[in-house]
């Protein structure tokens, strides 16, 4: 899978969906979980239904340049990790600076190298917000942070953990990744921590879940106060990573914006949260059948308002595929964004295909009852490619989606998987 800027989606619209979809693994469970396996200093971990999407094969590769043994098994979406040697605690830029989550690395290096050393972070990146209190949560265990920045303006931010010892950590934001950082930092740390505020995702139960087969001690996940008592050592384990509920939920309004019938397999209605009412409200229906979940939208489309939030509110990641269904219901439709800024690029590539949005700031109103049509359009992120393909999905005419290697590092084998359930859709790669 090539990561220039080559890979070109053609969408034919008009077409309704049906048949039997297999949903992926979850991309922001399995990261994390590369990040622990590597904390096992003997045996092989064994991680199956893998997604196989670009993060993950640089993941692999990240794991691999610090002395893990790690195969991917592409056809079986399975991940076999061998830690027991790790040989280098440098990050290096060239991988790192391709995959924001290579800071889930730091834990296992500070407990099994005293130190990490993450390059090319670009000069003061110790103030950007997103990663401060990863940083802040090691130092108040015991490490310590310090920055370079080169005279080309390259920062590399060295950490060395010291005498780890748990305490009480505070997150200003309930972040999935933040929260899963400072379990596993706090696993092997002497003594017990505290982490309040704590994401409640179900990717962090997954991870929890993970930790505690390789004998961390863990209790309070999905309260928002987590307690971690340090233990000695962790063992390799085997695990079944949890199904993507983004995957899912795209793959849900999929069948809705076609009106078609689906039955998602791996699918978990409660996992969507707040986006499943929403989906009901605009006249989806659901059916939860063990493990497997029917969608089917036959009745006109309803507006809604959407105001996204941490789980279980409406996830930001499915903010810009409800855009894009929101632009066939029978009326105005506000969308009010308040985890990320800017996630409204998606806007005018709708309006090319013919929706009527009005932004403003990170508020935006839907008028929906529009016919769309077949346009070039470009995927500016990962989830305005799927709200594009979506929106091709249902348009008159062909929609090419330029740029749409963005859509590749979050799902896989998209065209492939949308194909089977009758849509026409082919994915090219120069």
């Amino acid at each position: 899978m090539s990561m220039g800027h080559d890979v070109r989606y053609r969408v034919r619209g008009g077409r309704r969906l049906h048949g039997t979809v297999f949903i992926q693994g979850a991309k922001n469970a399995v990261l994390p979980m590369i990040g622990a396996s590597l904390m096992a200093s003997k045996g092989r971990t064994v991680l199956r239904n893998v997604p196989i999407i670009e993060d993950v094969r640089r993941a692999v590769e990240l794991a691999r340049a610090i002395g893990a043994k790690a195969e991917l098994h592409e056809a079986e979406r399975t991940l076999v990790i061998d830690a027991s040697s790790l040989s280098s605690p440098v990050l290096p830029a060239e991988i790192a600076a391709r995959f924001r989550g290579s800071f889930l690395f730091v834990p296992a290096l500070l407990h099994r190298l005293g130190e990490a050393v993450i390059e090319g972070v670009g000069g003061c990146n110790l103030g950007s917000r997103n990663l401060d209190f990863h940083y802040n949560g090691f130092k108040r265990m015991g490490a310590t942070v310090t920055e370079q920045v080169a005279d080309n303006g390259d920062g590399t931010i060295h950490i060395k953990a010291g005498d780890l010892r748990g305490g009480t950590l505070y997150c200003d934001t309930p972040s999935h990744t933040g929260t899963e950082n400072l379990i596993m930092a706090a696993a092997l740390a002497q003594g017990t921590t505290l982490i309040k505020n704590a994401a409640l995702e179900p990717e962090v139960l997954d991870n929890i879940a993970f930790l505690q087969a390789m004998g961390a001690r863990i209790s309070g996940g999905g309260t928002g106060f987590v307690t971690v008592e340090g233990v000695d050592e962790l063992t390799a384990v085997e695990h079944t990573v949890m199904p993507d509920r983004i995957d899912a939920g795209v793959f849900v309004m999929a069948a809705a914006i076609t009106g078609g019938e689906l039955s998602l397999v791996g699918a978990n209605l409660e996992h969507l949260g707040v986006a499943a009412d929403k989906l009901e409200q605009m006249g989806v229906e659901f059916h939860q059948q063990g493990a497997v979940l029917q969608v089917r939208r036959d009745r006109p489309l309803r507006p809604i308002n959407v105001i996204t939030d941490e789980y279980p509110g409406f996830a930001t990641d499915l903010q810009s595929p409800i855009m894009a269904l929101s632009c066939l219901a029978d009326g105005p439709s506000y969308i009010y964004e308040r985890i990320f800024d800017g996630r409204f690029k998606l806007a005018d590539e709708l309006g090319k295909m013919g929706a009527d949005i009005e932004v403003d700031g990170n508020r935006a109103k839907v008028n929906g009852a529009v016919r769309l049509t077949g346009a070039e359009v470009e995927a500016h992120d990962l989830r305005c490619g799927s709200a594009l393909v979506l929106a091709g999905l249902a348009a008159e005419g062909e929609t090419t989606i330029t740029s749409a290697y963005y859509l590749d590092r979050g799902h896989a084998h998209t065209a492939e998987r949308l194909s089977q359930l009758g849509a026409d859709i082919v994915r090219e790669a120069d």
